[in-house]
């Protein structure tokens, strides 16, 4: 399969689009065509992310899922609990995976993100732990919110809250990806350090 890197614009415009769409149409008809249009919006960004750079990574892929199982639901059922409980479903299965993963001598950070980094075991290991803690976080978070909440209000941390989050978080992840770069293996982390965790 030909996979090219997607442009920075382009992979933010995938990622914040749909969100985009659901909080404008919240704001202007309700929760439940905001889940429709969510819905559909997260289908056009898989498949434009397919046509451009002919890939899809694979937390995209769990995440749109996930939005159409719940969203489905919720117009069915007409239920708006669904699709609120869908972030809390994706986060504590994220930190599931990560910690699954750990405890089978396992790193899967690479996968979930689609990224590859040349990290020693010990810093596999130590992204992973905290990679899941946070989607932890973000879950009990998530459940706080929207059972205290107004929907608007959930709606609008949903959509301009998350990312930052989230791309907050990752940022302060870098100091311990420097560190445990391959390359700087030897001077950096010690040999008692390093563990058998190896990205599949």
């Amino acid at each position: 399969m030909d996979k090219r890197a997607p442009h920075p614009l382009f992979k933010l415009a995938t990622e914040l689009g749909p969100l985009l769409i659901f909080f404008a149409a919240n704001a202007k008809f309700n929760l439940f065509v905001a889940t429709g249009a969510f819905m559909v919006a997260i289908v056009a960004a898989v498949i434009a992310s397919y046509v451009v750079v002919r890939h899809v990574p694979l937390m995209a892929l769990v995440t749109a899922v996930i939005v159409l199982v719940f969203g489905g639901l919720t117009l069915v059922l007409h239920d708006e609990t669904f699709i609120k409980i869908k972030p809390t479903i994706i986060y504590a299965l994220f930190a599931l995976t990560l910690f699954v993963g750990l405890m089978l001598g396992r790193s899967f950070i690479a996968v979930l993100f689609d990224q590859v980094f040349n990290l020693t075991p010990q810093g596999w290991r130590l992204l992973t732990i905290r990679w899941a803690l946070f989607f932890a976080a973000m879950a009990v978070l998530n459940e706080v919110i929207w059972r205290t909440q107004s929907t608007d209000f959930w709606v609008a941390f949903k959509a301009f809250g998350v990312v930052p989050l989230t791309m907050v978080f990752a940022m302060a992840q870098m100091p311990l990806v420097k560190r445990y770069q391959i390359e700087e293996a030897t001077a950096e982390a010690p040999d008692s350090e390093r563990g058998d965790i190896t990205p599949r």
